[in-house]
């Protein structure tokens, strides 16, 4: 007997995936657990298991296909040899009230009709939300994330009138869920053809935590130059070594280096009990442009590591980024960010700071100017440097004295600290 079985639910606040590969064909046989296809949930890849042990007899998804959580993707011939036990009933996916995303569209339904569904759970209080099987039925119904029920009431465990509280501040215009409904979309189409183009799930995730960063954070951007002529020098005379070091490595080493020295950088700022959290640890994200979209896959202990060894962990986690092989944990944990975008061009940016962390710096591509040096006009290879920070929790003099030692410790050609 062939079963369709529909896709289960793989990672809390995920209703979306994106299929990356089949790993199975029609025909084949499969044992229960055996990953029948690879997907993309968030900005982290997953392997969707077997529910059961039997043959292939339809596939219902190709790669590419963007599939909802409860979607029939699969049909499995099960042997009546079978166990009972082993048999898993084809996931019903009761129907969802409408809601609303952070930025308040759903054309179909007034204000305060619907519910605000909140953003990825990148950071918030931290930890796993502890809630009761009922009310996270309650709040999945109401299209609720209990992370944000948790952010509101200042606890990871959250109960029933945790909810009934944060459900009344929505509808009645105040609390978490308040703000400006964005209007409707004129109809492009009256002017000229269009083609509209789905979200995939790395786009999603992008757009509804960058939508959080900005409004979260009040940010302002310091901006310097660092002079690498002879950084660059000593760079490109390691060139016959492997792995090849690129200037991402020397600025990993020197960011690493400078957030001991200023550890408010390495922190986060925690409203709920008036304090800024220290982190003893430097997990370095660096952002990677994907086919998808930009990843920012996170490199841990960078403070303990080599020049050597953070170029060859960059690349390792750069070539799985554009492979969609980047594990969650690979893709959390993150203190500080770092963006290059000198491959590209530009003379400088702003960078969003990537929520909860409260600073990212921003590389541009270095150019050839004239400085001044014994009052002459020298040639030297000088790099725009863009830090974007948290005003709540860095000043203005704080962030350019952390630039500047940023800057010092590139320049300063002799100093082991970037050689070792």
């Amino acid at each position: 007997m062939s079963t369709e079985f529909a896709l289960p639910a793989l990672k809390e606040n995920v209703e979306m995936v994106e299929v990356n590969a089949l790993k199975v064909a029609i025909g084949d046989i499969v044992v229960k657990d055996q990953p029948l296809m690879e997907v993309q949930a968030d900005k982290a890849a997953l392997e969707v298991p077997s529910p059961v042990s039997g043959k292939v007899t339809k596939i219902l998804v190709r790669a590419g296909d963007q599939i909802k959580i409860g979607q029939l993707y699969i049909a499995l011939e099960v042997s009546e040899s079978t166990s009972q036990s082993e048999k898993s009933k084809p996931l019903q996916v009761a129907p969802k009230s409408e809601t609303l995303s952070p930025a308040g569209m759903n054309p179909s339904a007034p204000p305060k009709q619907a519910l605000v569904r909140s953003l990825p759970p990148e950071g918030r209080l931290g930890g796993t939300v502890v809630a009761s099987p009922g009310v996270r039925r309650l709040a999945r119904d109401m299209g609720i994330d209990l992370s944000l029920v948790a952010t509101q009431s200042g606890t990871n465990r959250v109960n029933e009138d945790d909810l009934k509280a944060f459900v009344k501040q929505i509808v009645t215009g105040g609390g978490a869920g308040s703000g400006p409904v964005v209007p409707n979309l004129p109809r492009f189409e009256d002017h000229g053809s269009i083609e509209r183009m789905p979200l995939n799930a790395i786009r999603r995730t992008t757009a509804k935590h960058m939508a959080l960063c900005w409004s979260q954070i009040p940010h302002v951007t310091q901006n310097d130059l660092a002079d690498i002529t002879d950084l660059e020098a000593f760079r490109k005379s390691q060139d016959s070594k492997r792995p090849k070091i690129t200037v991402t490595a020397f600025v990993l080493k020197a960011l690493a280096v400078a957030l001991n020295e200023f550890p408010q950088f390495n922190s986060s700022l925690d409203l709920t009990n008036s304090q800024i959290v220290l982190k003893k640890y430097v997990h370095i994200g660096v952002a990677v442009e994907t086919e998808g979209g930009l990843l920012v896959p996170v490199l841990r202990d960078v403070d303990k590591k080599s020049v050597v060894q953070l170029a060859t962990e960059v690349n390792g986690i750069a070539e799985r980024a554009r492979a969609k092989k980047l594990s969650s944990t690979e893709l959390t944990g993150g203190t500080f960010t770092l963006t290059n975008l000198g491959g590209i061009g530009g003379t400088g940016f702003t960078p969003i700071v990537n929520w909860p962390e409260v600073a990212i710096l921003g590389l541009s591509r270095g150019r050839v100017e004239f400085v001044a040096i014994d009052n002459k006009p020298v040639p030297r290879l000088m790099m725009p440097l863009s830090l974007s920070f948290d005003h709540r929790v860095v000043d203005g003099a704080q962030a350019a004295r952390f630039l500047r030692r940023i800057v010092g410790l590139l320049e300063d050609h002799t100093n082991n600290i970037l050689h070792s």
